[in-house]
């Protein structure tokens, strides 16, 4: 199982996504495809994603039972800890008043 969310995704890039896999939600692909094609897909949004982000989530062996990647800007990112990933989050930047 394969699941792509994108943001702020140019259209040319959310056309290339629905060839392969089937959007369920504005942004939100799922499918069922191949190691390669799941890296060929992934190799495609890096190129295209411009000022967007994306993340793919993907079954892998190991004790989560999934892997994820993610691109772009987000407040998310990801951490390894111990071999397990976990997401952490950005301190949020402050907003400064002109007076």
């Amino acid at each position: 199982m394969l699941v792509i969310v994108v943001e702020n995704a140019p259209p040319r890039l959310r056309g290339r996504l629905a060839v392969w896999l089937l959007e369920i939600r504005a942004g939100v692909y799922v499918g069922n495809v191949s190691q390669k094609t799941r890296e060929m897909i992934w190799s495609h949004i890096q190129d295209l994603i411009d000022d967007g982000n994306a993340l793919m989530v993907w079954n892998a062996p190991g004790e989560q039972g999934f892997d994820f990647a993610t691109l772009g800007a987000n407040r998310r990112i990801p951490v390894d800890l111990d071999g397990v990933r976990l997401v952490s989050f950005l301190p949020q930047e402050e907003k400064k008043c002109e007076p």
